[in-house]
């Protein structure tokens, strides 16, 4: 079937293989999303249809008492014989993992998880390993990874990126979705406006390194953000529908990594930032906030750079000295100062990706000279820094360094290397590349310094 020329409901991107003109084949091996009043009510039917016989319930204390007891009673009602496990490890790490697979019954033929973020990625990287299909019953709309088709995992001090699958089924019942706490919510919404630099940040890796760019996946994604920005107010009273709404927009951002095979339509700077954060917080012994709310205040600060980038005048002899210049110790120097115990995770990466090397650097420098109108163009067509911060001001939303207590040294250390948690190309990688990282960097500070926002 030909890939849709215009957006599309998002069950029309489901379980079926969509030619495109961008050359791929996009699939999402998801069969079912329900989202709206009273949907938890079809999971026995979709156990049944699907064929599935001894279904396998994840849930903590908290998911338990608002979903996975009454998904419970549900299958056991329409004659199935489930088995829950409340789980009591809740960092998605070795343990949990064992304490999933240890609690396993032997047939089990689908496992079910009741919840949000951890428990989403833990049924779906654990559910792979084993073998087994998954639905999700979701309990809140903080974020895109229902439908994503990998997993985090916190693996040598480091968030890293694992693989897993897809969920067969995504139940989303607005009533219980409507009684989650406001700040879920609201991070869910923060999620998803970290799309508008994403998708800038794909845009100029495909300008500047050559990359794969798909415009029917990048404007798909888009639309679902644009039509969330403009419901924007209607969250606050926790309107039914809006709240849906978020959540259809966080499936198909999830999806897009099916779709497109990579999550490069909706991870950008702005992940990157929030990743640095979790890794400090991990650290520290406390997170910072929500992810959502990380990537709310990180998009406030990608846009703000984009925009102190755009009106410079850049010299491109000044790029290419700093990168035959570059000193690989100095730069590990700065990354055990920065990312402490997870130094040399990142030491890994940048073997495997080499975005600091001086070759690729000045090859990069080449291009981004040759296209600099183009890019440019991409730096401008950024969402205004100063109007989302309102937006996510005005829903109550982090939109600051100091509402998540990120304070001025941790900022600069964040501006300085966040880059390095992942390999693709961003606006970070971009201003390094142009040797003004620090010189932004210091402009940012200083004005964010200025207004008492760090």
């Amino acid at each position: 079937m030909k890939m849709y020329d215009t957006t599309q409901s998002i069950e029309k991107y489901l379980n079926v293989e969509l030619e495109c003109s961008c050359g791929r084949t996009h699939y999402a091996p998801i069969k079912a999303v329900n989202i709206g009043p009273g949907a938890l009510a079809s999971i026995p039917g979709y156990v049944r249809d699907f064929g599935y016989t001894k279904p396998y319930i994840l849930c903590d204390k908290i998911t338990y008492d608002i979903a996975g007891k009454r998904c419970e009673e549900l299958l056991r009602t329409a004659g199935f014989d489930p088995f829950v496990l409340i789980i009591r490890h809740l960092g998605f790490d070795e343990a949990t993992l064992g304490e999933i697979v240890l609690n396993k019954p032997d047939d089990c033929d689908l496992m079910i998880g009741c919840g949000t973020g951890s428990i989403t990625d833990m049924l779906r990287f654990s559910s792979f390993k084993l073998g087994l299909p998954c639905f999700t019953v979701a309990t809140a709309a903080p974020m895109d990874g229902f439908s994503a088709s990998v997993g985090i995992m916190n693996v040598d001090n480091l968030k890293a990126t694992m693989p897993a699958h897809s969920t067969e089924v995504i139940i989303g019942d607005t009533d219980i979705l409507k009684a989650a706490p406001y700040r879920m919510t609201i991070a869910g919404f923060g999620d998803l406006v970290g799309k508008l630099n994403a998708l800038n940040d794909w845009r100029l890796g495909a300008v500047v390194n050559g990359e794969h760019y798909c415009p029917h996946i990048a404007d798909l994604v888009n639309d679902y953000v644009q039509d969330i920005l403009g419901k924007a107010d209607r969250l606050r009273a926790r309107d039914p529908e809006a709240i849906g709404d978020v959540m259809n927009a966080l499936l198909i951002s999830g999806a897009s990594i099916s779709l497109y095979g990579s999550s490069r339509a909706i991870s950008g700077a702005e992940h990157h930032m929030s990743h640095y954060w979790e890794v400090i917080g991990d650290q520290r012994g406390r997170p910072f906030a929500m992810h959502g709310e990380q990537v709310a205040v990180a998009t406030v600060l990608a846009l703000s750079v984009a925009e102190a980038l755009r009106g410079r005048t850049v010299d491109f002899d000044r790029a290419r000295a700093a990168a035959r210049s570059y000193d690989p110790d100095a730069w590990k120097t700065l990354i055990e100062r920065t990312y402490g115990s997870a130094a040399d995770a990142i030491f890994a990466l940048e073997e495997k990706f080499g975005k600091n090397r001086t070759e690729g650097r000045l090859r990069r420098i080449d291009a981004l000279e040759e296209k600099w109108a183009e890019v440019r163009s991409t730096l401008e067509s950024a969402y205004p820094a100063e109007k989302l911060r309102a937006m996510l001001r005005d829903l109550g939303c982090p939109c600051d360094p100091k509402d998540i207590g990120v304070d001025e040294a941790l900022l600069r250390d964040t501006l300085l290397v966040c880059k390095e948690t992942r390999g693709i190309y961003t606006l970070y990688q971009l201003v390094w590349d142009l040797d003004l990282t620090e010189e932004i960097t210091d402009e940012l500070v200083r004005d964010l310094r200025a207004r008492g926002a760090v």
